[in-house]
């Protein structure tokens, strides 16, 4: 069995991501952590193989907390799981050892793929015997990856999807009708992304008075 220890502010994303822990064989979660010192005790307290880690704490960077988990010697895998684009933040995940980042938001069928990536990736690793030549040493030394596409809710498009973050993230909040003119897309399809986004915790939603009738939603990126 696994251990996985959630690392999550958001609590509905805590509760999504420990539910989809629970739910994958061969997986359990050992705890639930919303602060990089939380998460820092429960690894000194239980014992945990991976850590399912948002970059977006309230008290530091997921960059950050990898840094202290490894100088505080935790024998540890870190899988990113975070809304967090910046190609930075994603190089500076790597240089600290994370073996996997997977964008938010995701389905249970994405982060599934992901943790059975993680289990044959522990086969690899922790074999025992000597390599039969490269090709065992270049498997034992890959990380994790899912042999598929993260896939999303029927009918939705990656391309479509990232569109909308796009816009999302400028800061300004945008009403359905806003975002389909910056995307190109119908107000009816930016309306359902836009929903999609707000339902996974990665955008709020606000009422915007200010005409006749009734009041717009606005959209921000959380």
């Amino acid at each position: 069995m696994i251990r996985v220890l959630v690392v999550e502010d958001e609590p509905v994303a805590a509760e999504a991501h420990r539910t989809y822990v629970d739910r994958t064989a061969g997986f359990s979660t050992a705890a639930v952590a919303g602060t990089g010192a939380l998460a820092l005790d429960a690894l000194v307290r239980l014992p945990v193989d991976l850590v399912l880690l948002d970059m977006n704490l309230p008290d530091t960077h997921g960059v950050e907390l990898c840094r202290r988990i490894r100088a505080a010697r935790v024998d540890v895998d870190v899988l990113a799981v975070t809304s967090a684009r910046e190609l930075s933040t994603v190089r500076a995940a790597a240089a600290h050892g994370v073996v996997g980042y997977l964008l938010k938001p995701f389905t249970y069928a994405a982060l599934h793929d992901r943790l059975l990536a993680y289990a044959d990736y522990r086969i690899r690793l922790f074999s025992d015997g000597d390599a039969r030549g490269q090709e065992d040493v270049d498997r034992a030394l890959e990380g994790p990856r899912p042999q598929r596409q993260a896939p999303l809710p029927k009918g939705m498009h990656p391309q479509t999807l990232d569109a909308v973050v796009a816009a999302l993230r400028t800061g300004t909040g945008l009403s359905a009708a806003e975002t389909a003119a910056e995307t190109g897309t119908s107000r009816i399809t930016a309306r359902r992304y836009l929903e999609y986004l707000a339902e996974t915790g990665l955008a709020t939603r606000t009422p915007r008075y200010g005409g006749a009738g009734r009041p717009e939603t606005e959209y921000r990126w959380r």
